[in-house]
């Protein structure tokens, strides 16, 4: 038998990596959104507020780049401790506006007060070229009357 220790590389925590500045480099397009809740508060930091849509039913968040990005890690969380639900969740990407975009990732999760009130979803990715990231967010697969929601969207 042949055996060799391999050393994986740990993931910073999301605290301490070196985040990409999307207020310097990309503009950003959202379906709606809560007036006390705008998407400035999941994408730049006010992480007791974070995002919230306007009404309920699918919304999309998309950041368009300045410049086409390389993307490693792609860290997002949802919270929601009022309405039990099933959520589901579209990350995708493409090169340019109008090209055809590339699911990176299609996630599920079920909110249950109290245990199960915060998902957090860290993406370690190899992406070239980014110009466009697309969020879709599907807040009740049952089609209630939930609002999406996004506490917090980094991206390195």
């Amino acid at each position: 038998m042949r055996k060799r220790v391999i050393r994986v590389p740990e993931i910073a925590p999301a605290s301490e990596q070196d985040w990409l500045d999307v207020n310097k480099s990309a503009s950003v397009e959202v379906s709606s959104e809560d007036e006390n809740h705008p998407i400035e508060f999941a994408l730049l930091g006010d992480e007791m507020r974070g995002w919230r849509a306007a009404e309920p039913g699918s919304q999309t968040i998309r950041l368009i780049f300045d410049r086409p990005q390389r993307l490693r890690r792609i860290w997002l969380a949802f919270e929601d401790s009022e309405t039990p639900r099933t959520q589901e969740f579209v990350l995708r990407w493409s090169s340019q506006v109008g090209q055809p975009f590339r699911e990176i990732v299609r996630q599920q999760w079920n909110f249950s007060s109290p245990g199960a009130v915060r998902e957090i979803e860290d993406y370690a990715v190899k992406l070239a070229d980014v110009g466009v990231l697309e969020l879709i967010i599907v807040p009740d697969k049952s089609g209630g009357e939930a609002r999406a929601s996004l506490v917090k969207m980094r991206l390195s």
